[in-house]
């Protein structure tokens, strides 16, 4: 049994209990800090070992006691998952540097959610049952909300709220969803699931569907796909910088959740099931790009212009997993992590521009002065470059790898859609960089007064470290995009991941 698989959950949750154990006001910031670090760096170090463990295709298993019963609890890593937990703890580094430049003091709890959050995401890219994939959902929906609604008032609380009841109603479809699963099928496993999937009876066919269809539609809310992204755009935009940056891995939750059972469940080997839903998720995909870049078009704020990107990229993430050809699937990959680090990087830049602004926060239909301006332009075009798939940046090679491997029955639709929505990108970040930077404000009384924001040095180095990692993605292209084929290949091809999992599992492996 390999015991690293189960390293980045436990060491988040031990270095959560040590952040609440040294809140008490004796201890200090510092004290928490360090224990965030030293959590953080420990991590690392169990990912890099994870990665190199699976970076060969192998599959490492971990069961959680090995009960004889059949209520055993698996968890499974293979390159998919290390891809997330690596993209996780690449995002989670820089959104730590930016909280501890001050904002983690006006938080209460902050760093304990702070690791609770890193529990939920790493456990639901390592869980290989269904139902502690729901756990796991709970444990990070749960750090998000207080992160959210921390130190939060007004506006904020009422958004927040929203939120949260969203999420709640969700959950609670999910836990319906997998009470019908069980009842019908009789195991939450998810790969002895694929086989009973593969050889239900046609008289139960039209229950399964009926729970494969509330499963996606629970996995399409929490990533935002139309009509269930209404909640996100004010969500994010009303979070502090740090945690609306960490957030930005949230979609990609649902997005791996959808990936994972459609690859096991819903593959070529799954009999009446086999595809099913992908037609659907395609067409929404591409409904969602459309109005996803409507909405950069339309925002009247910064923030609320880069949620809607953080809606644009996951609508693109949609039609490439929904397609399920390798060339696609693999370009998809590649763009994930891309997607994430540059939504998240905007919105420390975002904040940046925000507190320099005084009154004027971040709103672009407000012409105000803006001292200090060069620096966060400078980061500003890298980010709006990188996002709207220009050349020569990770975006335009993962949406060109993307385009260039579609299916001829789809390319009018998606190559339309896709360049159409980088096209109300660009034009939206152009109009908001003119007005934010260019722009020289008539100085009338009244008028909002710039702020003397100070500079603080880790903030602008957490910024453009997430911007680096685009550019590093752009320079290492080749054999990053090796990585995502070979990563392709093995969930296109799920019989290694079953058949490790059921030699393995208590539930499947026989007497």
């Amino acid at each position: 049994m390999n015991h690293a698989v189960i390293l980045p959950i436990l060491i988040p949750l031990f270095g959560a209990a040590c952040s609440l154990f040294v809140e008490h006001r004796r201890y200090g910031p510092k004290v928490q800090r360090t224990v965030a670090w030293t959590t953080l760096t420990a991590l690392a170090a169990a990912v890099a070992l994870l990665f190199a463990q699976t970076a060969d295709g192998s599959i490492a298993v971990y069961l959680l006691g090995d009960w004889p019963s059949r209520l055993g609890i698996a968890l499974v890593a293979d390159r998919l998952s290390a891809w997330m937990l690596v993209t996780t703890l690449l995002l989670a580094i820089p959104c730590l540097l930016h909280a501890c430049s001050g904002w983690d003091r006006r938080a209460p709890h902050f760093h304990a959610l702070f690791q609770f959050q890193l529990v939920g995401l790493n456990g639901a890219f390592l869980t290989g049952d269904i139902f502690n994939l729901f756990v796991f959902f709970e444990v990070m929906l749960i750090a998000s909300y207080g992160l959210l609604l921390s130190g939060g008032r007004g506006l904020r609380m009422r958004i927040g709220l929203h939120y949260v009841v969203f999420n709640v109603t969700a959950s609670t479809l999910f836990l319906i969803a997998l009470g019908l699963l069980y009842a019908s099928l009789g195991s939450l496993n998810m790969a002895e699931l694929s086989q009973r999937i593969a050889e239900v009876p046609a008289s139960h066919l039209t229950l399964v569907k009926a729970t494969m269809g509330l499963l996606l539609l629970v996995f399409c809310s929490k990533a935002a796909l139309m009509p269930l992204y209404l909640w996100l755009p004010e969500a994010y935009a009303r979070a502090p910088a740090a945690v609306a940056a960490l957030f930005a891995i949230m979609t990609k939750v649902g997005l791996y959740a959808v990936l994972r059972v459609s690859t096991l469940w819903f593959g070529e080997g799954a009999g009446p099931m086999a595809g099913y839903g992908s037609e659907w998720l395609l067409w929404a995909g591409v409904a969602t790009l459309v109005l996803g870049g409507l909405g950069v078009l339309a925002a009247a704020r910064l923030r609320v212009l880069i949620s809607y990107l953080v809606v644009v990229s996951a609508a693109t993430l949609f039609i490439a997993f929904s397609v399920r050809t390798p060339e696609v699937l693999s370009a998809g990959l590649y763009y994930l992590p891309h997607s994430t680090f540059v939504a998240a990087a905007l919105f420390l830049i975002a904040d940046l521009i925000r507190r320099r602004r005084g009154g004027a926060s971040d709103r672009k239909e407000v012409i105000a002065p803006m001292p200090g301006k060069e620096t966060p332009a400078v980061l500003f075009l890298i980010g709006a470059v990188s996002v709207a798939g220009l050349p020569p940046l990770s975006g335009f090679l993962a949406k060109a790898a993307l385009l260039a491997g579609m299916p001829a029955q789809y390319t009018w639709a998606v190559w339309a859609a896709v360049l159409g929505s980088s096209l109300m990108v660009i034009v939206g970040l152009t109009r908001g960089g003119i007005r934010l930077f260019w722009r020289v404000p008539v100085v009338e009384e009244g008028a909002p007064k710039p702020r003397k924001a100070p500079t603080r040095t880790v903030e602008l180095f957490a910024a453009a470290l997430l911007l680096s990692y685009g550019i590093a993605m752009s320079v290492f292209a080749g054999p990053l995009m090796q990585h995502t084929d070979a990563m392709a290949t093995q969930l296109l091809q799920p019989q290694d991941y079953v058949g490790e999992l059921r030699a393995t599992t208590p539930e499947i492996r026989q007497p």
